[in-house]
């Protein structure tokens, strides 16, 4: 409005004076030469002013964007005179202040601006994305957070479970060892030589439950850091599956029969190891399964592996089961019977198995139906020379 009131200051006659006023919050004082120069037939070109927006003021804020100008009646806000034929009824649009031609401030001008959210998007652009990228960075950190909080609610519930179940398979052989030990000490025994050696038996028999206990834990560990070494050798496996049968029909409560086909008769490994996985494999098969236990031991060789098979006629494995319970201290549904009396042990037998077969770099897997059967195969390398 500046130049438009210069331009048409610079059409009047020399010596023209041209009459101001007292300038106010209101009232401006270019409005009161633009109405002075009015009353002497020079009136407000909106051309001029479309002119002077597109060349000075728009290009200097760099904005793309259609626009005109319009003379309104500032009170109504009724349109009165365009400096373009330009429909506003269904455009977006953004007004600029109208600024008054008229000291009544009946009349004013406006600036109107069509569309101008593509600049402004443009102008944006780099921190609307800056803004999606890290609203996406902090909705991963939340999702990421929950999983972590799911996972140790997850870690939590296992230490308590592996707590209650190691304190739970402790405490019986120490009750009982305690007990014989009460008993064997008062003297009451001394008349009954046979009633003594059983409870000296007895003794013998928890303690080296319990130390089986711990050295499996001991062992686990050692596993998983690799710091302990596999003493392999090429062995019989006849009588080292004879020996275990001889072991679990001795203890086992339930009527209890086995099956043999060992097609397959040495292995190379660490008997010591392999021996205590399979009898791992055995009792679970004792642990899960009906009032007759029918246990299958089967051994054959492939190409590269001797596979020895260990298959029951227990109550099987859930398919969501199987995927976990290979995993240290995990036993899922079996540890909840655990805690009904009918089934003992804290999960480290399966995790034993898995972290022998690994340290043989061997492996193994489970094929199971639920309530029908469970069968469990170890890979076992052959001897290099072998292959």
């Amino acid at each position: 409005m500046d130049r438009e009131v210069e331009l048409r200051i610079e059409r009047t006659p020399k010596e023209t004076q041209i009459i101001g006023g007292s300038t106010n919050d209101s009232v401006p004082h270019l409005t009161y030469f633009s109405e002075s120069l009015s009353k002497l037939g020079l009136e407000v070109s909106l051309d001029d002013i479309d002119s002077i927006a597109s060349s000075i003021l728009l290009r200097k804020y760099d904005i793309e964007s259609t626009y005109m100008i319009c003379m309104i009646n500032i009170d109504t806000r009724e349109v009165l005179q365009k400096s373009k034929s330009l429909d506003l009824s269904f455009q977006n649009i953004v007004k600029s202040m109208p600024f008054p031609i008229r000291t009544d401030l009946s009349q004013g001008v406006q600036l109107i601006l069509l569309n101008p959210y593509w600049t402004i998007f443009k102008r944006m652009g780099l921190l609307m994305i800056a803004t999606a990228i890290m609203m996406i960075m902090v909705i991963t950190c939340i999702i990421y957070q929950i999983k972590i909080i799911i996972r140790q609610d997850k870690i939590a519930k296992v230490r308590e479970d592996f707590s209650y179940a190691m304190i739970h398979d402790m405490k019986t052989p120490l009750s009982s060892i305690l007990a014989c030990t009460s008993l064997l000490h008062s003297g009451k025994t001394e008349s009954t030589p046979q009633l003594r050696e059983r409870y000296f038996c007895i003794i013998e028999d928890e303690t080296g439950h319990l130390l089986n206990l711990a050295n499996k834990v001991l062992t686990i560990s050692k596993l998983e850091s690799h710091k302990l070494e596999m003493a392999k050798i090429t062995f019989q496996l006849k009588p080292m599956v004879e020996d275990l049968i001889e072991k679990f029909s001795a203890k086992c409560a339930k009527p209890l029969h086995f099956t043999l086909n060992l097609q397959a008769e040495e292995v190379h490994g660490d008997e010591e190891y392999l021996k205590e996985a399979i009898s791992n494999l055995i009792d679970n098969a004792i642990k899960y399964s009906y009032q007759t236990v029918d246990i299958s031991i089967s051994s054959l060789n492939n190409a590269t592996h001797t596979l020895i098979k260990v298959r029951d006629n227990g109550i099987g494995i859930s398919e969501k089961d199987v995927k976990h319970i290979f995993e240290k201290f995990e036993r899922a549904s079996a540890f909840k019977r655990s805690r009904l009396g009918k089934v003992a042990g804290f999960g480290l037998g399966l995790n034993y198995v898995y972290q022998v077969m690994e340290a043989h770099e061997g492996s193994v897997t489970v094929n199971s139906i639920e309530k029908e059967f469970s069968e469990f195969t170890l890979y076992i390398p052959l001897k290099t020379n072998d292959l």
